[in-house]
């Protein structure tokens, strides 16, 4: 009885102290959750209050004023970053899917795709500004000129690995099962791929461009390598490009005041743009389970 009556007790401690533990961890969590939501919050009312106060109809119609201007706007910023982030998704999209399918479909024990797999890996955590660094070695220090179609580079560069990533989980995420009912029916592989296994992944293919299109849409260090920036509108790629992100930077460090508002404003469109896309990526995402 006293052996029983001491294991008894053993427990009893051990589950007071398991329940203490557990209580301390989940305060702890709270706390570290609330101090971020916290951050997060006051982040945004900010770029909500100061972004409105700067908005109005020239800010989509008037180009980049000079210092103490009375009007000026966003539009060839605006212009240029929708190119260049437009152009950069469709040429980092089809190359990023089709090394996800490789990955996901035939390159999973092989040397080749674990390689690629640790490119990939790396290029994910690689700072921004060193692709930036690279494209102006690589690309705008042999032209000897800044360039849209070398920002358009940069970018692209960062849309691939993310791309690459989101389409190999969500096709491994795939049973085999609807892959060997096809097979057993004498369907090819690549058929296979196009027709079933892309297609059951679709939404999570395209959560992925539309995450990785919300990275690139304020991503500033490459471009400050590579389109630089524009003061005028232009539509010619070849010439240096005005982007939100890289006007935003210039205009937020200046102590004009004209400029520091059209910097405000520019943060709130990017802002609510990139709110919008993760939105509909969650959307998406849901939907597909």
């Amino acid at each position: 009885m006293t052996t029983i009556a001491a294991l008894d007790a053993s427990r009893l401690r051990h589950h007071r102290r398991r329940k203490l533990i557990n209580a301390v961890a989940l305060v702890l969590s709270l706390g570290a959750m609330a101090f971020g939501v916290f951050w997060l919050i006051w982040i945004l009312v900010e770029t909500v209050r100061l972004g409105l106060g700067g908005l109005n109809l020239a800010v989509f119609t008037e180009m980049t004023p000079p210092p103490q201007a009375d009007t000026g706007g966003l539009a060839n910023a605006i212009f240029g970053s929708l190119v260049m982030v437009t152009l950069a998704t469709a040429l980092g999209t089809p190359i990023g899917v089709m090394a996800g399918v490789y990955l996901a479909e035939y390159g999973r024990s092989n040397w080749l795709g674990r390689t690629t797999q640790f490119i990939n890996d790396i290029l994910l955590s690689a700072p921004s500004i060193v692709v930036g660094l690279f494209i102006y070695a690589t690309v705008v220090a042999r032209m000897k000129s800044f360039s849209g179609w070398a920002g358009v580079l940069a970018l692209a560069l960062i849309v691939i690995p993310v791309v690459i990533r989101t389409t190999e989980n969500m096709l491994s995420l795939i049973p085999n099962a609807l892959r060997e009912a096809a097979y057993a029916l004498g369907t090819p592989k690549w058929k296979v791929i196009l027709s079933i296994t892309l297609k059951s992944a679709r939404a999570g293919v395209i959560t992925g461009v539309l995450l990785a299109v919300a990275r690139i849409a304020g991503e500033t260090a490459p471009l400050l390598f590579t389109a630089l920036s524009n003061q005028f509108w232009t539509s010619n790629l070849n010439q240096p490009m005005a982007s939100l992100p890289v006007t935003i930077f210039k205009f937020a460090m200046s102590p004009y005041e004209n400029w520091q508002k059209l910097a405000w404003a520019g943060v709130f469109l990017i802002t609510m743009g990139v709110l919008a896309l993760n939105i509909l990526a969650r959307i998406l995402f849901r939907n597909k389970h």
